[in-house]
């Protein structure tokens, strides 16, 4: 009987890790066999950062390690091994692990030029993204794709999941707020992956009129043989918009681990005050307070250290929230949709509220409309808030549905 038991116990385990390998969600870059064709014989541009991983090595590294040659690596914002400070400016350089010119597209050069790309063939894109519209590796996703089709260049997007992916919530923005940190019509958090998103932005032709144009006519237009795709998106294996997909590699010096991400699109809001949103501290975006809040309150103090140098209320003792926890229990408070109780409650405790916002420009550029700053001065419930971003955000949804390459999350 014993003999029995202990095969089935193996059985079990057997059979249990084998449905677990089974399902491991794997990212549009780790399917080499599938794109690396294309690439022989091309002269191949990246855009990447540390997030660009194939395994254990980096995307470049894999593309030259197989013959693939790789002529120029573009990089977003936080640089192309992501040590640099959000809004840090980062220069060009010569990449030392690799001999590659790195092409910075944050700050005054968003876009590949047409210099830029004289001697590239395919353009690659390929970073992890949190799904959220402030988060810039969107804005440069579409800088980069207008590039692409603004040169008849072949895009190739590696897709990769949206740790944010499984939910769709926050106010739509108003085309008059569009930049760098939001520039289309969508809510905070809008539950696509990258490839969906550029799906998205195509699709519904809000490219530069340029690159509308050339993707209307290669929609109608044959490709050759020299160019055997204008625009495509490697798929991930496994993936759906129910994954709770945790980053093996943290996309920000900021988003450290999947609590801060799961917090960022309500916390963020900070940002746009004066208030710590918990940069400089070992917990972004789930510390959050200020000197000048209630002492009963959860204390920190935010320090200088790597991607915070100079950080808001540096080595000021701060008295405000403590949302950490383990993944679930911050998937349970965060509850599929923005949590706006945070900043109604730090505005009703603040003692001088003429000074709780920075500027207007702030939070409106977060929000995407001048509207929630308003709504937080005048003591607008969180229930009259939410309601108020109808039916903007229902348009949105149907709109989404069009360009999903997953399962989604509601039937």
């Amino acid at each position: 009987m014993k003999k029995y038991l202990s095969i089935l116990c193996l059985l079990t385990f057997f059979l249990s890790n084998m449905a677990i390998a089974q399902t491991k969600i794997i990212p549009g870059a780790e399917r080499v066999d599938v794109y690396v064709p294309m690439l022989k014989g091309k002269s191949v541009a990246v855009f990447a950062n540390q997030t660009s991983m194939v395994g254990k090595t980096h995307l470049v590294d894999t593309l030259v390690k197989r013959g693939i040659k790789v002529v120029k690596i573009f990089g977003p914002e936080h640089g192309f091994r992501g040590d640099a400070d959000a809004g840090e400016k980062v220069t060009n350089y010569i990449d030392k692990q690799t001999g590659i010119e790195v092409i910075s597209l944050y700050g005054g050069h968003n876009k590949p030029t047409k210099e830029d790309l004289e001697n590239v063939d395919v353009m690659i894109f390929d970073i992890q993204d949190v799904g959220v519209r402030f988060y810039t590796f969107i804005s440069s996703l579409q800088y980069y794709m207008e590039a692409a089709f603004e040169n008849s260049k072949p895009l190739l997007i590696l897709d990769r999941p949206n740790p944010n992916g499984f939910y769709v919530d926050g106010p739509v923005l108003d085309p008059k707020f569009k930049s760098f940190v939001g520039m289309q019509p969508i809510p905070i958090v809008y539950g696509l992956t990258i490839g969906e998103y550029a799906m998205m932005i195509s699709g519904e032709n809000w490219l530069s009129e340029k690159a509308n144009e050339k993707q209307r006519y290669y929609l109608h237009a044959k490709n050759s043989a020299d160019t055997p795709f204008h625009f495509l998106v490697i798929k991930c294996k496994n993936y759906d918009h129910k994954s709770k997909y945790i980053l093996p590699i943290k996309p920000s010096p900021n988003l450290p681990e999947i609590q801060s991400i799961y917090w960022y699109p309500s916390t963020c809001f900070f940002e746009g005050t004066v208030l710590s949103e918990g940069r400089g501290t070992p917990k972004p975006f789930q510390y959050f307070g200020h000197p000048s809040l209630p002492k009963n309150l959860f204390s920190f103090t935010p320090h200088s250290m790597e991607g915070a140098k100079d950080p808001k209320l540096k080595d000021q003792l701060c008295y405000g929230w403590n949302l950490s926890g383990t993944p679930e229990q911050v998937l349970k408070q965060v509850n599929n949709r923005i949590q706006l109780k945070w900043i109604l409650q730090a505005y009703k405790l603040f003692p001088d509220k003429t000074k709780f916002f920075l500027n207007s420009k702030s939070l409106n550029r977060l929000a995407g409309n001048d509207v929630l700053m308003q709504q937080i001065i005048d003591g607008t419930s969180e229930e009259e808030i939410r309601k108020s971003w109808e039916p903007a955000l229902s348009n949105y949804k149907e709109i989404r549905k069009k360009y999903l390459l997953y399962k989604d999350f509601a039937p």
